[in-house]
């Protein structure tokens, strides 16, 4: 059971943790157990030292609106258990910043993050699940078929579901690819996206939409 944290908890590490175990009690009391919890977290510094916390209790957390590598490498850092990078924004951003009507799968920015993000997790032999989400079409999805896990939306699963071509690994476990990896420290993860326009205003809007619905 996936359950977010309230996204006007994002830049308070103890509020999201209080939270977080607010939730688990409330399941608890319904007799489910721990282990069939998922908590949400925003990827923000915050969000990620609440995880590292709640990992540690043995909480399950997935990480969202991770729009760069440098968020990525901090969750693995936490122990977070799943990542959910949004291909779809990524591209939308950048479709609207470079005034293009759509890019060849090989150029997509939201696959080439993605993929990027793959690659640095699966040379460094980290475990945190990843789960490619808010795909656009059915080339975006085939671009990064082999990922551990995705979240596809129903019309594009029955656009998928009426292709009968051949669906070959675009990406594989055994693939080692040399990547720098370095231990995420506050200073670089906030240095890092600071200087990138799309993450800043896609974790803007993000949480801004996450609020809008909590509050109904």
């Amino acid at each position: 059971m996936l359950t977010e944290v309230d996204a006007c908890l994002s830049f308070d590490t103890a509020g999201s943790v209080v939270r977080a175990h607010e939730i688990i009690t409330d399941y608890a009391a319904r007799s489910m157990p721990q282990d069939r919890a998922l908590i949400k977290l925003a990827a923000t510094w915050e969000g990620i030292c609440a995880a590292d916390i709640l990992q540690a209790k043995g909480i399950d957390c997935n990480l969202t609106l991770l729009f760069l590598l440098v968020r990525a490498a901090a969750c693995a850092d936490a122990g977070v258990y799943l990542i959910s990078p949004f291909v779809g924004r990524i591209t939308d951003w950048h479709w609207k910043a470079d005034s293009v009507d759509g890019y060849a799968s090989d150029v997509d920015p939201g696959v080439r993050s993605v993929r990027r993000i793959f690659d640095y997790y699966n040379s460094s032999g980290i475990g945190t699940i990843v789960m490619g989400a808010s795909f656009r079409n059915v080339a975006q999805i085939k671009a990064l078929a082999g990922y551990d896990r995705l979240t596809i939306a129903p019309a594009l699963l029955c656009e998928l579901s009426q292709d009968t071509s051949e669906l070959p690994h675009a990406l594989r476990q055994e693939q080692v690819v040399e990547m720098e990896v370095r231990e995420v420290g506050e200073a670089r993860f906030r240095g890092e996206i600071k200087v990138d326009a799309m993450a800043t205003e896609n974790l803007a809007e993000g949480l801004r939409n996450f609020d809008a619905d909590h509050r109904g």
